[in-house]
């Protein structure tokens, strides 16, 4: 699970590199009682031009599938209030469980 938010993190900041344009980048690390929930931000205003359909690439496909092996989910798109966000949710798991 580690490396799952590991390479989530990576990708998203990789990510920020390629498209964003010259920005700035968060990355948040939030322990909530049933989830951790990760997020990457930036500031930024990309190559994204008005009337253009946001598609996801391959590397927002990875970080969903390595999400949904923890039982997770990744969300990906523009924010509001400009730039970009990706969000890693993954469940936590019981210290009990030893699987």
């Amino acid at each position: 699970m580690e490396l799952c938010v590991y390479r989530v993190i990576q990708e998203a900041l990789t990510n920020v590199l390629k498209h964003a344009g010259p920005t700035r980048a968060a990355v948040t690390l939030r322990y909530e009682s049933r989830a951790v929930v990760v997020t990457v931000t930036d500031e930024g205003s990309g190559a994204l031009r008005t009337n253009t359909v946001i598609a996801p690439g391959h590397g927002v496909i990875g970080m969903r599938e390595r999400a949904k092996v923890y039982g997770g989910s990744v969300t990906a798109g523009p924010r509001t209030p400009g730039g970009f966000e990706v969000r890693l949710v993954l469940p936590r798991r019981d210290p009990k469980d030893t699987a």
